[in-house]
């Protein structure tokens, strides 16, 4: 086993295609097929499942890639430690739900830090992949929420990864609309003044269900239905249509959407967004600051609840 044939396994996991691997190795494809192979065949596990469709990652090669990561990070460490131009590389990721506000702390963050060199990674993604990421440790960190419907199954997913969730805040479900919107005037709504508007909201892929999904609220008797994969896509139909999203009520400053306000839905439900990260590996410095900076942001954010962002 090779640094470099981790190395190839890791950016085929990041590609999702062993052809785009090849293409950012420069090396063809058949030497990188053969060069996991051999690893497999080394390892006496499947790293990737293959199909006619492409590859996948294996319930080995989840935890084998989580392993192949902290070798490859290390070994990093060690090269800019020793080879003479002492390179000091910052490597840190991310991987959310589409939230504002975490995008406006990871603004902050590069604002204030003092770094030369780094190479910083911020996904806005499915629920589930989050949970994926940080436990394969392609992420430092993991943003979403929780309540009491998903708190079960996510408890699970987290204990079942190693994982740790640590709360930011607790909030309760607001609609985001247009500020031409019908509702838009109203002190709150509740689920019957929405039931005939389009609801929009996050795709979940193949692991779409109530527990994964980013709104907060799940509405029985919705007729009209959206639903898309990226934040400015929501926030161009919240804009354009009468459609209406569930969101946190965070305020953010960096990012102004002065088309949409905020409203809040008549629940008793509450919700807890925070963060998950892996209980064996200590923050880094850059992790440690950024989860600073969202506790800030959150604290800062509540002395003006007349603005929201999603």
């Amino acid at each position: 086993m090779t640094l470099q044939q981790l190395r190839y396994a890791i950016e085929i996991a990041n590609c999702g295609s062993m052809n785009e691997a090849a293409k950012r190795l420069f090396i063809s494809q058949p030497s990188l097929s053969n060069a996991i192979k051999e690893l497999e065949n080394e390892l006496g596990i499947s790293i990737f499942d293959r199909t006619n469709r492409g590859i996948s990652i294996s319930v080995e090669g989840m935890e084998f890639l989580g392993y192949a990561r902290q070798i490859i990070e290390q070994a990093e460490l060690i090269e800019n430690r020793y080879h003479g131009s002492k390179r000091n590389l910052i490597h840190f990721s991310v991987s959310t739900q589409h939230y504002a506000f975490v995008v406006d702390a990871f603004v902050k963050l590069m604002e204030q830090s003092d770094i030369n060199e780094y190479n910083l990674h911020l996904r806005e993604t499915q629920t589930y992949n989050i949970i994926e990421d940080v436990k394969t440790l392609r992420s430092d960190i993991g943003i979403l929420y929780i309540n009491e419907r998903n708190f079960k199954v996510m408890n699970k997913l987290f204990s079942d990864g190693n994982l740790m969730f640590t709360p930011l805040f607790n909030t309760s479900p607001h609609i985001f609309v247009r500020s031409g919107h019908p509702l838009a005037q109203k002190e709150y709504v509740t689920t019957q003044d929405v039931s005939a508007y389009p609801y929009i909201t996050f795709d979940q892929g193949a692991n779409n269900s109530l527990h994964f999904s980013e709104e907060m609220v799940s509405f029985s008797n919705v007729v009209k239905s959206i639903k898309v994969n990226d934040r400015a896509t929501l926030a161009n139909l919240l804009a354009g249509t009468n459609g209406y999203t569930i969101g946190t009520g965070i305020l953010v400053s960096q990012f102004n959407y002065e088309q949409l306000i905020a409203v809040p839905l008549q629940t008793t439900e509450d919700f807890t967004v925070g963060w998950i990260a892996h209980k064996d590996r200590k923050p880094s410095d850059i992790a440690s600051k950024y989860i600073d900076i969202l506790n800030d942001l959150v604290s800062n954010s509540y002395l003006n609840m007349n603005q929201f962002l999603l």
